[in-house]
């Protein structure tokens, strides 16, 4: 069995530490204790010291020791314990990790835990875990636990939640994932509120056909989570019908997944279908956090924790010729399928954010910008949760597949 990495600080938390691997250990999985402290002495022996981690990290323990910067220490024993972990893993030793700590000891911890492959279990035991966890968890499986009070001696409190997560670990690594039967070709799909109709008939019938469909919520970390998975060599062709994310990094909304939208299938050469799902949009949280320079634009409540802003003329002009140019980077078959009558529910005749002329313009741009020869065209005079719409993608991305 492999064994679960306990990684730490042992010099300021080396009792709390100490108390994980016994635990860990008390239930039959055996234990590799790393140590990312930097000044004072571990209150016990570890399996790696941290003079292999900060070598590991590009540097010196005492080289760290003599500056005496603790941010640039805690970039170097992160790097550090990133690699190790990772080295453990790829020999076959890391079954899974567990770490502990405050906010210095969750970014080292969790910087190390996003090294390792989604499906290796990661629990982070945190006292910031309660509040936000994105900068920590970003697109991997990394589970945070809440440690209530402060991670500062073992009493009857701690005890039981450090136990639940050593147990939890424990089981983890202990536990066997049951099979599912074939394996099957994987596709990543994105979809909106505002585009369910759609994705959903198109995963029915790829599902239908035999592919597997992974359905990614379009909201920043949804799309970086898919990009991540499309780059790990997971995911074999892409329905991306909700390409919103790029409407709030050019405006300045909340669910932004990065200038680096778009690139990792087109990178990849797998098999891609792209459309132009909620480009009507950007994303802000309840109407009173909508920047004051909105407050006049078009604004609608679409439940009282998110409020739309219907994008403009120009912004989507210039989203238009964003997407094409990421398009324009495939080194695999791409077609790019355009919804003349909306691109959203809220985004036909009657609805609120019906922009005929909007639209128009995203659309003349991505046409004028697109590469004939890299990227396929297909207009349809439908919106984009018409089921024509939705069946016309799924068959041709299955046509792409099985060409490819």
């Amino acid at each position: 069995m492999s064994k679960v990495v306990v990684l730490g600080t042992l010099d300021t938390k080396g009792q709390e530490f100490k108390f994980i691997k016994d635990v860990v250990e008390s239930v039959g999985v055996e234990t590799i204790v790393i140590n990312a402290g930097v000044k004072g002495k571990p209150s016990f022996e570890p399996s790696i010291p941290n003079t292999e981690v900060a070598r590991a990290g590009g540097r010196t323990l005492e080289e760290l020791i003599k500056e005496n910067d603790r941010g640039q220490a805690i970039d170097v024993m992160m790097r550090g314990a990133a690699k190790i972990v990772l080295e453990l893993f790829e020999k076959g030793e890391l079954g899974g990790i567990i770490s502990l700590g405050g906010s210095a000891g969750t970014t080292i911890g969790t910087y190390a835990m996003r090294a390792l492959p989604v499906g290796v279990p990661k629990i982070m035991v945190s006292t910031v875990a309660s509040g936000d966890t994105r900068p920590y968890v970003d697109v991997k499986d990394v589970t945070m636990m809440y440690s209530v009070i402060d991670i500062s001696g073992i009493n009857s409190l701690s005890s039981q939640i450090l136990a639940n997560a050593a147990f939890g670990i424990a089981g983890m690594v202990k536990g066997k994932t049951p099979k599912l039967g074939e394996e099957k070709t994987l596709i990543g799909a994105t979809m909106f509120g505002v585009t369910t109709p759609c994705v959903t008939k198109a995963r029915e019938y790829l599902e239908e056909q035999g592919y597997e469909v992974l359905v990614f919520h379009a909201t920043g970390t949804g799309g970086k989570a898919m990009e991540s998975l499309i780059e790990a060599g997971y995911i074999k062709g892409v329905l991306d019908v909700t390409t919103t994310e790029w409407c709030d990094q050019l405006v300045g909304g909340v669910f932004s997944a990065g200038e680096t939208r778009l690139e990792a299938a087109a990178k990849a050469g797998i098999p891609q279908v792209v459309s132009t799902g909620a480009l009507d949009m950007v994303n802000f949280g309840p109407m009173d956090t909508v920047p004051a320079q909105f407050k006049g634009r078009k604004l609608y409540k679409h439940n009282p924790t998110v409020t739309l802003m219907r994008t403009t003329v120009e912004e989507n002009r210039e989203l238009g010729k964003i997407i094409a140019s990421k398009l324009n980077m495939s080194q695999g078959p791409t077609t790019l399928f355009l919804p003349l009558k909306g691109v959203s529910l809220i985004d036909i005749e009657g609805q609120p954010f019906y922009g005929p002329e909007e639209d128009a313009a995203l659309f003349e741009e991505l046409r004028k910008g697109i590469d004939k020869e890299k990227v396929e065209l297909i207009e349809m005079d439908t919106d984009i949760n018409d089921e024509e719409f939705a069946l016309a993608m799924a068959k041709k991305l299955i046509s792409m597949l099985e060409n490819n």
